[in-house]
């Protein structure tokens, strides 16, 4: 039982990323430099671009593509696992089209994407679709091939119905390869999205970090990825931590 003066058990790891503030204060000052600014700089920085309305228009756009390309891609992603676990013949068939998709290069499909469809939000979101789904079918593909088959016999005797399998016997299997997916894909997003936005796009996050660096804007360019440690921290910490513990809790040892 948690006393009440225990600390908690994510200490350790706030208290590194709290000696790694202390030690870039601490190179910020002894190089003075203007390429590495202090962190009150930075965050002095984020005020002045948070006020101006450039850091919450770039974030907002930035986060409809990547929200836009991870829902489309786990659904997509998540049905087509589904059918080549469960499928002995689509597995066959398909299965060497997800190792090209795994291995090929994401700059080139971002190329071939903004070339056939232009420089618009539809060929970005595209892009990061077809990178991304070929990782979330090899994720649930391999968790529908590990479920147990005493559960299918279990589901057969009861005479459970369809929906009664899917919710009872088959998503509890499933949660820990969908939790896996969920934050391996998300990763992988934000990279690709803030890639192609570099690469080819007027607006977002990455749009107005090449614009920094054309400038060596050093404040900006650790102003906007500071906001951007801080929106992934709040989503482990608010969405995905908690999503975890609660679906995945039956598999808690009860001693």
């Amino acid at each position: 039982m948690k006393e009440p003066g225990d600390l908690p058990e994510s200490w350790p790891g706030w208290a590194v990323f709290a000696g790694l503030l202390l030690g870039w204060q601490g190179l910020a000052l002894a190089m003075e430099s203007r390429f590495l600014p202090t962190p009150l700089v930075v965050l002095r920085q984020i005020w002045v671009l948070a006020t101006t309305g450039h850091l919450v228009e770039d974030f907002g756009v930035t986060l409809l593509r990547a929200s836009l390309g991870f829902t489309i891609a786990m659904a997509l992603g998540t049905a087509a696992g589904l059918a080549l676990g469960r499928v002995r013949l689509l597995d066959r068939m398909f299965l060497n089209l997800v190792v090209v998709g795994l291995n090929l290069p994401a700059i080139v499909i971002a190329i071939l994407c903004f070339i056939w469809l232009g420089l618009t939000d539809t060929a970005l979101i595209l892009a990061v679709v077809l990178n991304k789904v070929p990782l979330v079918i090899s994720n649930i593909r391999q968790g529908v091939r590990s479920f147990d088959p005493a559960y299918d016999e279990f589901a057969t005797a009861f005479r459970l119905r369809r929906a009664s399998r899917l919710r009872l016997i088959y998503l509890p299997q499933l949660m820990p390869f969908l939790l896996t997916s969920a934050r391996s894909g998300l990763s992988l997003v934000w990279k690709i999205v803030l890639v192609f936005e570099v690469l080819g796009s007027d607006s977002g996050v990455g749009f107005r970090l090449s614009l920094f660096f054309e400038f060596f804007d050093m404040p900006g360019i650790l102003a906007y990825t500071a906001v951007f440690v801080a929106l992934v921290m709040a989503l482990e910490h608010l969405a995905l931590g908690p999503l975890e513990r609660r679906w995945l809790a039956w598999r808690s040892d009860p001693t």
